[in-house]
């Protein structure tokens, strides 16, 4: 579904606009100093200082953004503090691991290496963690988001045969992956010097996959491997961060993701086509949940305007 990605790539696109003209535009040069910071705004108890303040208008200007960019970006951080609170209400964590894999991704699609992007950062007044943190608010947000749309826009069975009729009287059907998760460990505090040879040894093993019942087998004479078995998800059902690796692999096993439990992938045991109707509405859902999310007033829109309705924000 591609909510959660807009909602992470839209107000950052024009950086690639600039970090090659960076310096030009007087943005490379010292770091600022730390000005003193007062609080500004308080969100449900949650403040924003003005050092925020000062570090968003540059994000913003660096994004070309024009206007008053003070109001702008206290506004900003206003519904970012609203979106973590409510991505926290609803049990939602971004591991590290991904947030470095979308910060890796993001300064590659800009031709620029990490440390490049880091530094274009660094040089207009924002930083790299900043940058980060506004990644995995995005990115818990868009989580929010679909879990949201789908507790509210369950259809009932009533909903689901009107649907049918509206669209010619037929039944729609969606591919249903039988899974297996396969996770090679790996404690936080060894992440560092692990992950790499752990990614190898997962990749090797996808290499011997056969079968999922043999998958225990290859499991054995490795240390601290654990299987699991995920049962039948229908297309419509896939997690997010594993829904496009299945959808493209079809069959055998996707690849390898570093994770918060270390490195894992998943093995599709079996795949059939499935049409009834549980499945008709997951799929009526998923196609007016793309269409909202292509729409500027889109369900993101609507759950943060009813999380303001109901905050408590204090300007000082």
């Amino acid at each position: 579904m591609p909510i959660a990605r807009n909602l992470l790539l839209r107000p950052a696109l024009a950086l690639i606009l600039v970090a090659s003209g960076a310096a030009s535009a007087g943005l490379v040069g010292a770091t600022p100093a730390l000005a003193a910071s007062e609080i500004t705004v308080i969100v449900n108890k949650e403040p924003i200082t003005t050092f925020q303040v000062r570090q968003r208008s540059a994000f913003l200007k660096l994004r070309r953004v024009s206007g008053n960019l003070q109001q702008q970006a206290t506004d900003e951080l206003i519904d970012e503090a609203l979106k973590r609170q409510e991505t926290k209400r609803r049990g939602i964590s971004i591991p590290d691991a991904m947030v470095e894999q979308a910060f890796q991704k993001f300064a590659g699609d800009n031709k620029l290496t990490t440390q490049q992007l880091g530094q274009v950062l660094t040089q207009a007044g924002f930083s790299e963690k900043a940058f980060k943190d506004y990644i995995r608010v995005q990115m818990g947000w868009g989580q929010a988001v679909q879990a949201n749309m789908r507790k509210s826009e369950t259809m009932s069975e009533q909903d689901v045969v009107q649907r049918m009729l509206k669209e010619g009287g037929n039944k729609p059907s969606t591919t249903e992956y039988t899974l297996q998760q396969v996770i090679f460990v790996v404690p936080e505090a060894k992440r560092k010097a692990m992950v790499g040879q752990r990614m190898k040894e997962a990749n090797a093993m996808r290499q011997r996959f056969q079968s999922c019942p043999a998958t225990y087998d290859l499991a054995k004479g490795l240390r601290d491997v654990t299987v699991r078995e995920l049962g039948r998800v229908p297309q419509p059902a896939l997690p997010e961060r594993w829904k496009d690796p299945i959808i493209k692999a079809g069959k055998g096993t996707t690849p390898a993701q570093e994770t918060e439990r270390g490195v894992e992938y998943l093995a599709i045991c079996e795949t059939r086509s499935v049409s009834d109707d549980k499945v008709a509405a997951m799929v009526f859902q998923t196609q007016d949940m793309e269409k909202l999310g292509k729409s500027g007033d889109g369900p993101d829109a609507k759950l943060l305007k009813q999380l303001k309705d109901k905050a408590a924000i204090i300007r000082r």
